[in-house]
């Protein structure tokens, strides 16, 4: 073979090979392949955080409760109001205690009278047993009204209690009550503010009148219930709900 050929070859390779290493220079990149493993893991689902509190008012009937006492209670766009009394719509499934009670409610008028009732002794047949001989935290934020006094107030137990603030709301405006059940301690929070905070034994004023609870210790565990006072003081509730103590 002659010179000439042989350059001629050399050439066309070295030609051919040049185009290749160019070419090749545009050819698409991929990324590395991930392990098949990858695909098979699970995706983690956030589930909604638990509260702890459970609703004891379903908002659509009064099922759970049980109406004690004159007048009666009905269910309308998930609130619960009252007719008549004096009387008492109790839970009946269990005693409450050492746990937190949140009820929520508003007033018809600028100020109506109410109560929320805690640690009565015994599943109650009338409505003035409680009165007697569990606590009413009261909702009632012009007690003098009545010619009654501060001990009478939003948040006081009724008569017991001395407050340490008056945060009640007036009507129609929306009020929130935190009442914690701490053994013989009873602390009452209305709208974020402290209001009473009594252990069984603390002192309390003599009764002034032939209505008001008598003076004794109250259980550790005990029924809870909405009172209606009249057609002329109307409050609604939308919530009752507990929770168990938190843990320290």
């Amino acid at each position: 073979m002659n010179k000439k050929v042989i350059l001629s070859s050399l050439c066309l390779c070295i030609g051919f090979l040049v185009v290749v290493l160019c070419s090749s220079a545009f050819l698409p990149t991929h990324p590395p392949v991930k392990n098949s493993s990858s695909h098979n893991k699970k995706i983690e689902i956030q589930k909604p955080v638990d509260s702890g509190w459970r609703q004891l008012f379903n908002g659509k009937d009064l099922d759970g409760w049980k109406m004690v006492g004159p007048g009666s209670r009905y269910v309308e766009n998930g609130l619960t109001g009252s007719h008549g009394g004096m009387g008492l719509c109790y839970w009946t499934r269990e005693k409450f205690g050492n746990c937190v009670i949140r009820v929520v409610y508003k007033m018809e008028k600028e100020n109506s009278n109410s109560g929320f009732f805690i640690r009565i002794p015994i599943e109650p047949s009338e409505a003035f047993m409680p009165v007697y001989y569990g606590y009413e935290v009261q909702i009632d934020n012009h007690p003098e009204t009545s010619g009654e006094d501060e001990y009478h107030i939003t948040g006081a137990l009724y008569s017991i209690s001395k407050p340490h603030s008056k945060p009640g709301r007036p009507g129609p405006q929306w009020n929130v009550m935190e009442i914690t059940l701490d053994g013989p301690r009873t602390i009452v929070y209305v709208n974020g503010q402290l209001v009473t905070d009594y252990t069984e034994g603390d002192p309390a004023p003599s009764r002034k009148f032939d209505y008001e609870p008598f003076r004794g210790l109250r259980p550790n565990y005990g029924y809870i219930g909405l009172q209606n006072h009249s057609d002329n003081d109307i409050v609604f509730f939308k919530e009752v709900a507990v929770r168990p103590l938190t843990i320290k």
